[in-house]
Order: C-alpha cells, then sequence, then structure tokens
C-alpha cells in the first residue's frame, strides 16, 4: 500500500511544475504569440494559397532564428536594465536610434491600421454590427485597456489572448490535408526562383523575425523588473543565471508556440484554397468565407475568431512598441505602469500610433496587401536591427559578464546573413 503514495507524490510534483512552467511564460509568450498577428495570419495565408505546402520548411527553419533574436533582446533588457531604444541611445550614435525608430513607427503604423481593418471586418461577418462600427470600437477599448490598467493586469489579459491560436491548430484538421505531402514539404525544403516567392519569402521571415517584438520584449523584461520594485536603472542592471535560464525557457516557448501556428494556417490554406485553384487572396472576408465551402463551418468560424482575438493581441503590442521606442530614445518615461498623467509623452505617442492607424483604413487600401506590405518592410528592417542587438548584447561594457555566449553570437550572427539575404535577394530581382 506504500507505493501508492509515490504515483500520488510524483503527480504533485508534475502538476507543481507545470504550474510553475506556466506562471514563469511572460514576455516570450506574448512576444511569439503577437507574432502571428493579423499581418502575419494574412502573410502566410498569401503563401499557403499562392504556393500550397511549398513554404512549410520556413516554419521550423526560421525557430532558432526567432529563439536568437528574441534572447538577444531579452537578455539585453534583464541585464542592461534598458529597454531596446535606451540602449542604442546609451551606447551608439543617434542616427542608428531615430533611423530605427523611425523606420519601425512607419512599419507598425501601417501594421496597425491593417489589423484594425481585419479585425473589423471579420468582426462584420460574424455579428449584424457594420464594419465601421467595429473600427471606431477596437482602438478605443484598447487605449482604455492600455492606459487605465496595471502592467500585470494588461500582461496576463495578453497571456491569457494566446489561446486563440489553437483555433488554426483546430482549423488545419477540418480542412482535411494531404498528411504526407504536408510531412515532406516541411522535411525537404523546396525554391521556386521567382520575385513572388522571394517576397513571400522575405515577408514570412519579416513577420516571424519582427523588429517590433525586439523593443516589446526587451522593454518588457524592464516592466517585469519594474513591478518587482527595481525602479532604477542601476537596481535593474545584472541577472542570475536562474533569472536568465528561465527567461530563455519562456523566448523558446513562445518561439516555437508561434511557428506551430504559422504551421498550420499555412497547412490551412494550401489544403483548401491552393488545392482549389484559389491562388490569390484579396480580403480577410475572401479568406475566410473560402474555407467554408472546402472546410466546413466550423474551419469559417475559428479563422475568423482567430483574427479578432490575435489582433486584440498584437495591436497593443504594435502601439506599444513605437511607444517604447520613441519615449526611450527620447528620455521619457516609459512604462505601462505609470498611469497617462505621470507619462503624457508615452501614452500621447502610443494613442497617436493607434490614431493614426486608424485614419489609414479610411484610405481604403486593400488590408491584405497591407499587411503584406508591412511583413515586407519588416524583413528589411530587421538585418540592420539584427547587427545594432549583435553589437550592443555582444558587448562587455553593455552586457558585463553576460555578454553573448558562443553558440548565441553564431545563431545571431547565423540570423542577421540570413535575413539580409532574403532582403539583398528580394531587391535585385526589383
Amino acid at each position: 500500500m506504500a507505493s501508492i503514495s509515490l504515483p500520488k507524490s510524483a503527480s504533485g510534483v508534475k502538476a507543481s511544475g507545470l504550474r510553475r512552467f506556466l506562471r514563469d511564460l511572460g514576455p516570450g509568450l506574448i512576444s511569439g504569440a503577437a507574432d502571428d498577428d493579423p499581418s502575419g495570419i494574412a502573410t502566410f495565408s498569401v503563401a499557403g494559397a499562392s504556393f500550397g505546402y511549398l513554404p512549410l520548411w520556413t516554419a521550423l527553419f526560421s525557430i532558432p532564428l526567432m529563439i536568437a533574436a528574441q534572447t538577444m533582446s531579452a537578455r539585453l533588457g534583464m541585464v542592461s536594465g534598458r529597454g531596446l531604444a535606451a540602449a542604442i541611445r546609451a551606447n551608439l550614435p543617434r542616427w542608428v536610434l531615430w533611423g530605427a525608430c523611425s523606420l519601425l513607427v512607419v512599419a507598425n503604423v501601417i501594421n496597425i491600421g491593417a489589423d484594425l481593418a481585419g479585425m473589423a471586418e471579420s468582426s462584420a461577418m460574424v455579428t449584424p454590427i457594420r464594419a465601421a462600427v467595429w473600427m471606431a470600437f477596437y482602438p478605443l477599448l484598447i487605449i482604455v485597456l492600455l492606459a487605465w490598467s496595471r502592467y500585470w493586469v494588461i500582461a496576463s489579459v495578453l497571456k491569457w489572448l494566446t489561446l486563440v491560436l489553437f483555433s488554426y491548430v483546430f482549423t488545419a484538421f477540418l480542412a482535411h490535408a494531404d498528411w504526407s505531402a504536408v510531412l515532406r514539404y516541411t522535411l525537404l525544403p523546396r525554391f521556386e526562383f521567382s520575385r513572388h516567392y522571394l517576397a513571400a519569402l522575405v515577408a514570412i521571415l519579416g513577420t516571424s523575425i519582427s523588429p517590433y517584438l525586439f523593443f516589446w520584449q526587451a522593454s518588457q523584461e524592464v516592466e517585469e523588473e519594474r513591478s518587482q520594485g527595481k525602479i532604477t536603472v542601476q537596481s535593474r542592471q545584472g541577472a542570475t543565471a536562474a533569472e536568465l535560464s528561465k527567461s530563455r525557457k519562456d523566448v523558446v516557448t513562445g518561439m516555437i508556440f508561434s511557428n506551430l501556428i504559422v504551421y498550420f494556417i499555412i497547412v490551412t490554406t494550401a489544403a483548401t484554397l491552393h488545392a482549389h485553384g484559389q491562388t490569390t487572396i484579396g480580403t480577410a472576408r475572401q479568406a475566410a468565407e473560402a474555407l467554408r465551402p472546402l472546410a466546413g463551418s466550423g474551419a469559417y468560424w475559428l479563422f475568423t475568431a482567430g483574427i479578432i482575438g490575435t489582433g486584440m493581441l498584437a495591436v497593443p503590442v504594435l502601439a506599444g512598441s513605437c511607444a517604447y521606442a520613441v519615449a526611450e530614445g527620447a528620455t521619457w518615461r516609459a512604462s505601462l505602469e505609470d498611469k497617462p498623467k505621470r507619462a503624457r509623452e508615452f501614452y500621447a505617442v502610443l494613442g497617436l500610433a493607434l490614431l493614426i492607424g486608424w485614419s489609414i483604413d479610411y484610405l481604403k487600401l486593400n488590408p491584405i496587401r497591407m499587411l503584406f506590405f508591412s511583413a515586407v518592410i519588416n524583413g528589411l528592417l530587421a538585418p540592420p536591427l539584427i547587427a545594432v542587438l549583435l553589437v550592443l548584447t555582444g558587448s562587455r561594457k553593455v552586457m558585463g559578464e553576460h555578454a553573448n555566449p558562443r553558440w548565441l553570437r553564431r545563431l545571431g550572427w547565423l540570423t542577421f546573413a540570413v535575413m539580409a539575404s532574403a532582403a539583398i535577394a528580394l531587391l535585385a530581382t526589383r
């Protein structure tokens, strides 16, 4: 009978370990999930509809590259006690700081506008309320959430919103994919040497390895330390081996989760749209409605719910990363833990990013093309920012004893080389 207590104890340890693991997930998980925003959904849907299963290999290939970029961002925030823009300002020329911030803001504002349009259109598809009403509602809801909630509330909401991404896993299994072909194209990369395919490749990589997540990740590590009472830069500097290990697990989990969703979105659109000759997507409505006769109403509802949920997750991250970058660069107070009256400039940038993104939608531009275009911009912006991250996190002046270890340095430069090669190839085929 004594042996019965061992499984109970082991079960308790496992449960406790699982709870601890889930509790420790934070900025890395949120960053990974926010990576699969409506822009990402559009990009991966376009790729799957256009090329079928051909791009599936990118979901596996980009995982270590994403881990490298986000791990460096997380380590920078934890060890230096500063966000990325603040670290650039303290250690590099001003033209590097404001060049990076300017390009980031342009790409993010376009992304915000396209995400809001996709969310509003998707909401109108499943409710009797017009898209124009949803277009006004979502920015207001997001600014209220960010401006009048404490940081831990915002972080908890964003963390739970990541669950909506599982809708794309379920959708893939409703799409009746050819799983033998899926496995073949996943493990045996194939290339198509055309400008259209290169643009899709850069867009996929630019969406997966998104510059705005570098800023967000570093700043959220700082926010985590602020929430622990470490108010000054000096009090936040340095990190223990246990803290770095915890952050690494968080980042690795978030990046694997992110690419799992990428994988299943491509599978879904390849098995339905591409397989039935629908190789172009004009709007989010077209993508979702095309799924209904091919994969059933369940796939239609799940796909649509995913766009709305991921938009609610990603738009605050996009607007927040703009605000962090500009405020840190200008040495303004920059924290979601502060109320608007204590960080007026920070919240002004955040609100302005949402307002301009919302205004873009009234230009009547095609949302899917806007999303795809912003992904390409991110793909072109990523290489120089990765180089900046490598310089900062490789510096003992900035990182002390926690400068990049050899494996991270090598993987980081590989990430830079891949992103730069993809961007140069795209520009060379113009």
